[in-house]
């Protein structure tokens, strides 16, 4: 259902680069019954998809470690984050999606997903929601080393980590990547490791 105390007046693209950011001139109709005019940039990067494989014999998880420019200009001294394999849907529905992204990113080839939930990242400049997936993984499901793809500038390390160990990772500030900490945190709470 529509909102009718939005009414967007403008649109502008200020950049259309690597992704769409958008500043969005709008009236909106507050609680008192005031409109007021306001300006916010939204920026356009598509949906996405991520998962978490898991393993509960072994008790593990597979991560990946990649740089991610973003945290290096924001403090992060190396510039490298440890986190779920993800990425965006493109063209493919969110299952289609992450089991693609999974075999590019891991190696591991999945057939079964279980979708948690989604959710808004940045919703307070980002347009992206997040389809939220886990999924068992095992040994015989490895058939490439992974690490995402070249021609895309992907340099991925994939790590299997013991799931107490990720769960420390958290703790200690070694993982900082906020769908990552959701998903373990989901295992966690529904007991499957």
């Amino acid at each position: 259902m529509q909102n009718t105390n939005v009414h967007i007046e403008k649109t502008e693209i200020l950049s259309d680069n690597w992704y769409t950011l958008k500043k969005i001139t709008f009236n909106i109709k507050k609680k008192d019954g005031t409109v007021e005019t306001q300006s916010r940039e939204a920026y356009d990067r598509g949906n996405g998809a991520v998962i978490l494989l898991y393993n509960t014999i072994s008790k593990t998880v597979i991560l990946t470690k990649q740089f991610r420019m973003p945290t290096y200009i924001n403090g992060n001294s190396t510039g490298m984050l440890i986190e779920a394999c993800a990425g965006l849907l493109d063209d493919d529905n969110p299952e289609e999606c992450i089991k693609r992204e999974t075999e590019e990113e891991t190696g591991y080839k999945i057939s079964k997903v279980e979708k948690i939930f989604e959710a808004y990242m940045s919703p307070g400049s980002v347009t992206e929601i997040l389809h939220f997936f886990i999924a068992e993984y095992s040994s015989e499901m490895k058939i490439t080393n992974g690490g995402g793809l070249q021609d895309e500038g992907e340099d991925i390390e994939v790590l299997e980590i013991g799931f107490e160990k990720a769960l420390g990772m958290i703790d200690s500030g070694e993982i900082k990547d906020a769908k990552t900490i959701m998903l373990i945190q989901h295992l966690r709470i529904k007991n499957k490791l």
